[in-house]
């Protein structure tokens, strides 16, 4: 039978881990992005081999869409955008973290965790990249009517891919307004 275990994170609590996802971000700055990347999907493929416990694997579908987005050619964005998603993929592959990712049972709870405020931190890149991706499929599924014209097509993209990434913009600006 399931249990439902709720954890408060006091006020403390959140420094504590913004202060390990801001040493994580500072270790961006001195690798490569390709290289996060690249241990991040690694990391994904042997948790998805793994016996894992339900509270981490529930969030790996999400952390496989934060690397959809880091690596799609169709969705760019700025350095400053890129880099919480880059620092929070860096801490997730430290198997050093807070608590030892060896430790059997708890040792990835801290991941979890780490793994949860980074997708609340970032709720508006996600939502924006999984609507562009909906978006692309459905125009690529559209019957064609006659011919149809590649560039017409990657015009549109190119405008709904505007649109979504200043919706997230503007929605990330009026969330640090509310703070």
């Amino acid at each position: 039978m399931p249990h439902k275990l709720t954890i408060e994170l006091s006020d403390r609590d959140l420094k504590h881990f913004q202060r390990e996802i801001a040493k994580a971000r500072a270790s961006v700055a001195i690798a490569d992005d390709e290289e996060i990347l690249v241990a991040a999907r690694d990391l994904v493929r042997v948790m998805r081999e793994s016996a894992l416990p339900d509270f981490v694997s529930d969030r790996l579908d999400r952390l496989e869409t934060v690397l959809a987005m880091l690596s799609d050619a169709d969705w760019t964005l700025d350095a400053q955008e890129r880099n919480p998603l880059l620092g929070a993929l860096a801490y997730l592959c430290d198997p050093e973290d807070i608590v030892p990712d060896d430790i059997p049972g708890i040792g990835l709870l801290d991941d979890a965790v780490m793994i949860e405020l980074a997708f609340r931190e970032l709720c508006h890149e996600i939502e924006a990249y999984e609507d562009f991706v909906a978006f692309r499929l459905a125009l690529a599924r559209r019957p064609a009517r006659g011919k149809r014209d590649p560039q017409a097509q990657a015009a549109r993209l190119a405008r709904r891919r505007a649109q979504l990434i200043a919706r997230m913009r503007r929605r990330r600006a009026a969330e640090r307004r509310r703070r």
